[in-house]
């Protein structure tokens, strides 16, 4: 078993939000509060410690009183970017990355990815809600940051294809499919 002390929270907030309008979406209030800190609330007792991976409105995030680290690729090269960033940062030896949008993760989210990463001897687990994949919700090794450097600057920057081109195990949570929820558009709010 992965221990809690071994795993960083990167919570993935540089996207550009162009179906929100181009609004910071970690900073858009859901009942009084901004989306970011369901998040934080939900993540930070399952890892040993936590950093945002923003764009822009750096001291925003910084008031949450988390490292905020931006993308290290070029050309907002989108979520495998932050996640290559967050694993750059990272100081253990696992990182689990999740979205800024997502309010109703699972309380369990980090044990139930680490126990599929371990069970199958994979470098990188990632959540299923029971109809697809939600590939910005993994556990990876952190040793992974320079290939998915290498493959961003190769031009390949789809996250779920850089996933399955590794030892990857699927963690069901179709038990709670709910818990994927995000915060895309203005209707979904």
């Amino acid at each position: 078993m992965i221990a809690r002390e071994n795993i960083t929270g990167a919570i993935l907030a540089g996207g550009q939000a162009r179906r929100m309008g181009g609004a910071d979406k970690g900073l858009i209030a859901l009942h009084g509060k901004p989306l970011i800190t369901y998040v934080i609330d939900i993540i930070t007792p399952q890892v040993g410690t936590l950093i945002i991976n923003a764009n822009r409105n750096l001291d925003q995030y910084s008031a949450f009183g988390y490292p905020v680290i931006p993308d290290t690729a070029p050309d907002q090269a989108g979520p495998l970017a932050g996640i290559a960033s967050a694993l750059l940062a990272a100081k253990t030896d696992y990182v689990l990355v999740v979205p800024c949008d997502s309010p109703y993760l699972p309380h369990d989210l980090a044990a139930r990815l680490a126990t599929a990463l371990t069970q199958t001897h994979a470098e990188v687990a990632v959540a299923h809600d029971g109809t697809r994949m939600q590939p910005v919700v993994a556990l990876l090794q952190r040793d992974l940051a320079e290939d998915i450097l290498q493959s961003i600057h190769r031009g390949h920057n789809k996250t779920e294809r850089w996933m399955t081109s590794h030892r990857l195990a699927v963690a069901d949570f179709s038990d709670q499919p709910q818990a994927f929820k995000n915060i895309n558009t203005p209707e979904d709010m």
